[in-house]
């Protein structure tokens, strides 16, 4: 049975690599480009990899074990893919061209079993660790749906290893105990632009042992080590361990006879090891030398399948060449090298490849198709029903804001969060928080207070066991439902994309609640937006925001983060100004993450809320008055599809006054002074620009395609506003965030706003220093429709 396997892998890692190079090649050399640009797809990255990859999937995965694969790997996922039959020959042939295969790997536009998106590099590979995280809270929950214990894979090239993601996840990992994640390094020992340092491998292993991992080193292969055990093998084995990597690299590039020279050169007339050289041609003497552990099937098999033994977290470093088996293994240049044309037909040949026959999945193989079909058939991956998961929806119960006459909507999201929390309903139980060491500053106590920290194993609270006395009892057990984290904003965003996507990776949907301050998004800008390409699901509510925060200065006030909001796909963002807009808009965002999003929407659908998506709330630490009203059903629609009027302006309307968030005080008592000598001035309330902004743009797209009577939200809003009306925007962030309202039926604007870094102060002074108080308000209005002079006095109410 061994020796089946071992023979059936080995014609199967031939077909592989086979395919991923032809599948470059036909999309560099054969389709055509229009534009003639290198379309690119990394063939020698990718043939590193296929010895690995080949035995993963094809014998060591189960359908629970879920992987990341090195980007640049891409190809050989889709050749094996394409070789369990869930890829076609179509999406092959358009790799890297519109509605083909992916770059690289997608969960969201692949059509094959992609577990996690890979592409900025680092990102998905700790996002396996995430998901061992996930895998062991639902699990400890008591919400595993009985499934087996996958193993979170992630393939990596040892350049990758450069990203400091990886570093801080690895410490994560090693506070919560993680379990069941593999690493593999393939080890090339070359990056994009050049040979990786001396002695890399050293410092990697000495990293992962620190932090509790399990180091497998897979340096030599089969034929090396039996090399080794002739007469002269030692002294092989200490000049190929002490070989400088580009000598190795540019030796393997030239082949036997250099390989041969060299090694003759250094060891001289050393008689064993000389006849040890001698023994072996040219081409035997390269494959010899080209043995590494990280392409030697059977020792790649027992490391594999002893690691399974455990559940403790394992770093394989496999050893390996760039290029392996293509002419361009071990050149300097080859990370975005392309095979000619001729090197291609020389290894089809090789291959043993009829012309016309690249594309057959059994073409030019040893072993009968009828044994490699039945093969893969058994393959222990391929076993099971669909490794994508559903999950019913939860019912999301009514939120009622905290009815207090004062408080900012950062406290008012705290107390929403704590009335969730005293309550026993089914969404309680699914959400999970998580926050980098902010919890209290965010005002996630309450809600902790009463759900408790996430911990895999009871920890005592010294203090309440010494019964001194303290505001926040936190018990950790595995029963808490906040998983409290290092000061990592990367780490907030893997764990909330790994939370959510916990109903397709795991069946057992989880709601995710993230806090962080909001300047400090854009430190983990590219896990938000890795976390939105793979439609993971999540609520993330950021504060405090903007210049707001005044006595904090100008390095934790945010500007442009509003901006980010409005350009982040998947992400439908947010900036309430009252609280009762606040828990119109949670309630909703518990919906709305849970959509399915499997339905493409029809053209009228503007919004794209049949496919849902993640939430950005944009709070505030500032507390002002809360209007006293209820809000009908008109009014919470119109909140969520991004404003609504507060006054809504008259037939002689010359201004119009459009706020965000938390200067709303502002923005009415500007409105108050300009409406005692001017008429119909009205004011509108903007809780989503991107909302707006998408609506907008969708409902133009949709008359183009012959939808005349799409019309968005904003668009209906403006019905109110005259011809010759002037509109004055105005929020604590980037202007450009509202600047744009005036170009939907075009009317003259004037967007305030902060542009510049904040500094230390009151808010009183911050607004007055960037023109965004009542008074500014009003002379930016002046400055677009003069009028009578305004007595500038503060008004409180419209």
């Amino acid at each position: 049975m061994a020796d089946r396997r071992l023979a059936a892998l080995t014609e199967l890692e031939r077909k592989v690599l086979w395919l991923a190079t032809w599948t470059i090649h036909n999309a560099n050399h054969l389709r055509d480009s229009p534009d003639g640009l290198k379309v690119g797809g990394h063939q020698a990255s990718s043939a590193s990899l296929a010895t690995v990859m080949t035995a993963l999937y094809f014998s060591v995965l189960r359908p629970e074990d879920r992987v990341a694969v090195k980007p640049h790997a891409s190809p050989i996922f889709h050749a094996i893919q394409y070789l369990f039959g869930r890829q076609s020959r179509e999406k092959l042939e358009t790799f890297r061209a519109f509605g083909g295969a992916q770059s690289y790997p997608s969960r969201t536009k692949d059509k094959d079993d992609v577990d996690f998106s890979t592409g900025s590099v680092g990102l998905g590979v700790a996002q396996t660790l995430f998901a061992a995280l996930t895998q062991d809270y639902l699990r400890d929950k008591g919400m595993a749906r009985g499934l087996p214990e996958g193993r979170m894979v992630a393939l990596l090239g040892d350049a990758e290893m450069d990203e400091g993601n990886i570093f801080e996840a690895l410490l994560e990992g090693w506070k919560h105990g993680v379990r069941n994640t593999w690493w593999i390094v393939d080890y090339n020992r070359q990056s994009l632009d050049a040979v990786v340092r001396e002695g890399l491998w050293s410092k990697f292993e000495a990293m992962f042992r620190n932090f509790g991992w399990d180091v497998v080193i897979l340096k030599h292969g089969a034929l090396q080590t039996a090399a080794f055990a002739e007469p002269g093998g030692e002294r092989l084995r200490d000049w190929i361990d002490a070989c400088p990597n580009q000598d190795y690299a540019a030796l393997t590039f030239q082949g036997g006879a250099a390989w041969r020279k060299r090694l003759t050169d250094d060891l001289g007339d050393q008689g064993d090891v000389s006849a040890l050289i001698g023994r072996r041609s040219d081409a035997e003497l390269a494959e010899l030398m080209s043995n590494l552990g990280g392409h030697d099937m059977a020792s790649i098999l027992d490391a594999f399948e002893q690691a399974r033994a455990h559940d403790r977290p394992t770093c394989f470093i496999a050893y390996t060449i760039k290029g392996f088996g293509l002419p361009l293994a071990g050149h300097k240049d080859n990370h975005a090298g392309l095979m000619t044309p001729a090197q291609t037909d020389v290894l089809r040949k090789a291959m043993n490849i009829r012309e016309g026959h690249e594309w057959d999945p059994f073409e030019g193989l040893a072993l009968p198709e009828t044994d490699l079909r039945a093969f893969l058939a058994e393959a222990p991956f391929g076993q099971g029903g669909p490794r994508r998961f559903r999950s019913s929806a939860t019912e999301v119960p009514a939120l009622s804001a905290p009815a207090q006459p004062k408080m900012s909507t950062q406290q008012g999201f705290g107390l929403l969060m704590h009335d969730l929390a005293k309550g026993d309903s089914e969404l309680a139980r699914c959400v999970v928080t998580t926050s980098p060491d902010v919890t209290v500053s965010t005002n996630l106590g309450a809600w902790v207070n009463r759900r408790g920290v996430y911990a895999r194993e009871a920890l005592a609270d010294a203090f309440k066991a010494q019964r001194i006395p303290s505001t926040f009892d936190w018990s950790a057990s595995p029963k808490g439902q906040h998983v409290e984290l290092g000061i990592a904003e990367m780490n907030l965003f893997l764990m909330l994309s790994a939370l959510g996507l916990s109903h397709s990776l795991f069946g057992e949907r989880l709601i995710p609640v993230g806090t962080l301050y909001d300047p400090f998004i854009e430190r983990g800008l590219d896990a938000l937006n890795y976390a939105c390409y793979q439609d993971a699901r999540f609520i993330l509510a950021a504060t405090p925001s903007g210049v707001t925060l005044a006595p904090e200065g100008g390095a934790h006030q945010s500007l442009k983060t509003p901006l980010i909001g409005l350009s982040q796909d998947g992400l439908a963002s947010f900036e309430p100004a009252f609280v009762d807009e606040l828990a119109v808009l949670m309630r909703w965002a518990f919906d709305y993450v849970q959509r399915s999003g499997e339905t493409e929407p029809d053209a009228p659908g503007l919004l794209r809320d049949e496919t849902g998506g993640s939430v950005y709330l944009r709070l505030s630490t500032l507390a002002v008055d809360q209007p006293s009203r209820t809000i009908g059903d008109d009014t919470a629609r119109d909140i969520v599809d991004g404003g609504y009027w507060m006054r809504r302006p008259g037939p002689n309307a010359e201004i119009v006054v459009a706020y965000s968030g938390v200067i709303a005080p502002e923005a009415i008592a500007a409105v108050g002074m300009m409406a005692e000598d001017r008429r119909d001035v009205g004011l509108l309330a903007v809780t989503s620009a991107d909302r707006l902004m998408a609506g907008w743009t969708e409902a133009a797209r949709a008359r183009e395609k012959g939808y005349s009577a799409a019309r968005s939200h904003v668009e209906r809003l403006f019905d109110d506003v005259p011809a010759g009306c002037r509109l004055v925007t105005v929020l604590d962030g980037h202007p450009a965030t509202l600047g744009w309202l005036g170009s939907v039926n075009g009317h003259q604007t004037r967007a305030l706003g902060v542009e510049r870094f904040g500094q230390t102060g009151s808010s009183r002074d911050l607004y007055r220093h960037f023109r965004i108080d009542a008074e500014g308000i009003v002379a930016a209005a002046e400055q677009l429709a003069p009028g009578r002079p305004i007595r500038h006095r503060r008004v409180g109410s419209v």
